[in-house]
């Protein structure tokens, strides 16, 4: 087995190394990510695993404060010397130990390692500082990949620093916001470091290959997650006597468990999904979630959201019509009724399939009434899901702002969507494929069979996502 490829990520104070460095190995909980101006004191050290053993190991590095004055210790050195010479010179020195402490944590570190990522935040302005970096860390004799950080900024000086890079030689130059990567970046990230250390390129490659099966398997185990989620709200069915509907209260009290019933299962599939795209489901700084709270749930049964779902569905101003109907706005979205006007307006008996008429028949017999949801809710909770799954995959694990799902959608989105969510009517006439977290729950083959067809048809909707600004161009 290879040793580990070991690079040291270097760069000024408070660049975003280790925002970088959460994202890149996906792991949350690595170092501390502050505003807070030299909050890395200290060289540690992450791996990147690829099958249980390391693969990449990265050094977090401190920021290196006074790179002017630590250039000019180094011209004064004379030119005798290379200046890699230069730079141990410097460390077997008492300025090591005194003036240049941190940045010398930093030299000693990049003269041990295969190659170095140079983090730069390009909103600042590129100061002679900058310049006296880049020569330091050119001195050092390793490869140097600059990575460009929080280039969606709208201060970002992007082309003043690819100048400056460029005339250093740094041809080769990565755009990677830490804090919202670009799809794509990643790989180039680890191409271009296999052209500056060819003896590692073919490493770089398992590496790349590694993490293109990981972006896939996490893409379809989140589509599954979704797929079960949508599968137990379909299946969601509430029975109770016509009688006992008179009671406004009661009403109020069944149709309110049912909306609670349902949310619980969309925070249990927002935790999975967050777990599996590594993030901490009660961690302050993601503040994920503000739309799983009330907000969220008046969204979902939003009369007005669901005439339009229903536009979607194909049932056009029948949806509105329906929904309008409602003499209870708690119902919007729902169905209420063996066969009733408001039943079989929203998802009725046709709607939901003709293996649910003898239940359907027996319950008007019985004087049962049976709450469902309506495709309309399912098409609302669906394009949440999805588009909460597209925010985590472009999320980087440094990030601390609320998650912002798009509004916008092609036509190719929404019909991908439709279909898939068309695919859940099976799932009415079986009850017993919800899934509730207090119960033991073992899925029946036709269920599994289900998700699996859903899951599929949610890839292709999350394929239509992708908006041509979040992909990293050629750099």
């Amino acid at each position: 087995m290879s040793a580990p490829i070991q690079i040291a990520v270097v760069g000024h104070t408070n660049a975003g190394k280790t925002s970088l460095l959460r994202t890149l190995t996906r792991q949350i909980g690595f170092g501390e990510v502050s505003d807070r101006p030299g909050t890395t004191r200290h060289v540690e050290h992450i791996d990147l695993a690829i099958d249980g053993a390391p693969a990449i190991r990265y050094y977090d590095t401190p920021g290196l404060e006074d790179s002017v004055a630590l250039h000019h210790h180094l011209k004064s050195l004379g030119d005798a010397l290379t200046p890699p010479e230069k730079i141990r010179t410097l460390l077997r020195g008492p300025e090591a130990s005194r003036a240049f402490e941190q940045e010398a944590k930093v030299l000693r570190q990049l003269l041990d390692v295969d190659a170095a990522i140079y983090v730069i935040d390009c909103r600042e302005a590129v100061l002679p500082k900058y310049r006296s970096e880049i020569e330091i860390l050119s001195a050092c004799g390793k490869p140097v990949m600059p990575v460009l950080n929080f280039v969606r900024s709208d201060d970002s000086r992007e082309t003043q620093w690819r100048e400056v890079l460029a005339a250093y030689h740094l041809h080769a130059v990565v755009r990677f916001d830490a804090v919202a990567p670009f799809m794509g970046s990643e790989h180039q990230l680890y191409e271009d470091l296999g052209v500056l250390i060819r003896p590692r390129r073919e490493q770089l490659q398992a590496v790349m290959q590694e993490l293109e099966q990981q972006f896939v398997d996490r893409r379809a185990a989140a589509c599954r997650v979704v797929a079960d989620a949508l599968i137990t709200a379909a299946a969601m069915r509430r029975e109770i006597d016509k009688s006992a509907l008179d009671e406004p209260r009661v009403k109020t009290r069944f149709v309110q468990d049912f909306k609670d019933d349902l949310m619980t299962g969309v925070r249990r599939c927002v935790s999975d999904l967050l777990q599996i795209h590594g993030f901490r489901p009660d961690d302050a700084n993601i503040a994920v979630l503000p739309w799983t709270s009330g907000r969220w749930e008046s969204d979902l049964f939003n009369p007005e959201t669901l005439a339009t779902a229903g536009k979607l569905l194909g049932k056009g101003a029948v949806a509105g019509a329906a929904v309008g109907f409602a003499l209870d706005v708690a119902l919007a979205g729902m169905s209420l009724g063996a066969a009733t006007a408001l039943g079989a307006s929203i998802g009725g008996v046709l709607g939901q399939g003709w293996g649910q008429l003898p239940r359907k028949l027996r319950n008007k017999f019985l004087a049962i009434e049976e709450l469902t949801l309506g495709d309309e809710v399912l098409l609302v909770m669906a394009d949440n899901l999805v588009r909460l799954c597209e925010a985590l995959e472009l999320r980087g694990h440094a990030a601390i702002s609320s998650v912002r799902l798009a509004t916008d959608s092609s036509q190719a989105y929404r019909e991908a969507l439709t279909r898939a969510v068309l695919q859940l009517g099976q799932a009415r006439g079986h009850p017993e494929w919800e899934h509730r977290a207090e119960q033991r729950y073992l899925p029946s083959r036709s269920r599994q069979e289900r998700v699996a067809g859903v899951e599929h048809r949610l890839i292709e909707v999350l394929h239509e996502c992708a908006a041509p600004e979040d992909i990293e161009p050629p750099g």
